[in-house]
């Protein structure tokens, strides 16, 4: 069985062509980072615009290199949100008419439920798993029970990590995209020299709020006289984020261990998943439990930041379950993971 599957929720154009014996044949993606370099940030219209131009090539690359054709693929698996919804569109239009054109099925495919997945497609990770979901628009911590079944145990308060990188590498004049910026800093500067507050980290909650970090580093980067010590801000920035990930996968390990919810691995995945810092300081958080041993797994590098081969897998999985869609499912903006867990706990309910 071979799925292609369509990506273009944000700044990245993404075809790839997965087997249900999890052989990625072909994996394109076409950045959009240099289009949005002068503005400091993803701007919505510029990314719809190039997603038109792209989607096409990147499809065709995609089979070629995977040496199909459209004929030898059994389904099509389309991001239909959330994501920025001009790009949502083109992607999702896109997969519908190459399905209707073939006549096979389509899937829409949730952008976040596929990121949770990813790490299915690279390792035998069996359900449930707890879960930490960290990109550029999205910050959540869940159990994932199965497909279309998450438990959301906390959530970003205001901004995302991803996007609190962002801003803080251009607040401190290194540009975007912040992230990899960011953490090749932590490496050129002193970690220790500013100590930065860890918000929500006082609470036994698993949310999680980074606008009064954000605004710590706004106020240090006043006391900065030299290039070193922008540098340093950075490495401490990054630090405490990492710190307040591991804290919140602590608590959430603990949630599972008092509810009684056995759960088979931690994961995080999502673009901020590339981040080796933060990688291995939740790592040694798992390693670290002493009521129980949670594997700790983490997607490769390259399927982390958003791509087709993770809408493909996504395709594959509900595509065995029969979870195909009609031409006329909705694009969304918003679509909310837990969106599904609520309806089969209220069905549950129903039945007791």
């Amino acid at each position: 069985m071979y799925i292609l599957g369509i990506e273009s929720s944000c700044d990245e154009t993404a075809a790839a062509i997965v087997s249900d014996r999890k052989e990625i044949l072909s994996n394109v993606i076409y950045s959009q980072i240099e289009e949005h370099k002068p503005y400091s940030g993803v701007v919505p219209e510029v990314a719809a615009r190039a997603h038109l131009e792209k989607i096409d090539v990147v499809v065709k690359k995609a089979l070629a290199y995977a040496n199909l054709s459209l004929g030898d693929v059994n389904a099509i698996a389309g991001t239909c949100g959330p994501g920025l919804i001009g790009g949502v569109i083109v992607g999702a239009t896109f997969a519908k008419s190459l399905a209707f054109a073939k006549k096979v099925p389509f899937i829409a495919v949730n952008h976040i439920e596929a990121h949770a997945l990813s790490v299915r497609l690279t390792e035998e990770v069996e359900f449930p798993y707890l879960l930490i979901l960290a990109s550029g628009g999205h910050c959540q911590i869940c159990i994932v029970h199965d497909i279309d079944n998450f438990q959301i145990l906390g959530r970003t308060l205001d901004d995302s990590v991803g996007e609190s990188f962002d801003k803080v590498s251009k607040l401190l004049g290194f540009g975007y995209p912040g992230g990899p910026i960011i953490e090749k800093l932590y490496h050129e500067g002193d970690s220790e020299k500013f100590s930065l507050p860890r918000p929500m980290c006082s609470k036994g909650n698993c949310d999680f709020s980074f606008s009064g970090l954000k605004t710590a580093v706004l106020n240090a980067s006043k006391k900065c006289n030299s290039l070193q010590d922008k540098k340093d801000l950075a490495a401490s920035f990054q630090k405490t984020v990492a710190e307040i990930m591991s804290f919140k996968m602590q608590q959430a390990l603990n949630f599972c261990f008092d509810q009684k919810i056995k759960i088979n691995a931690a994961v995080i995945s999502g673009g901020v998943a590339a981040n080796l810092v933060i990688r291995r300081s939740l790592k040694e958080t798992c390693d670290s439990v002493s009521r129980s041993t949670i594997p700790f797994f983490v997607p490769p590098v390259k399927f982390c930041t958003d791509n087709g081969a993770m809408i493909a897998w996504l395709g594959v999985e509900k595509f065995k379950r029969n979870q195909v869609n009609s031409l006329d499912f909705h694009p969304r903006p918003r679509w909310p993971l837990s969106e599904n867990f609520q309806k089969i706990m209220r069905a549950r309910e129903k039945v007791q």
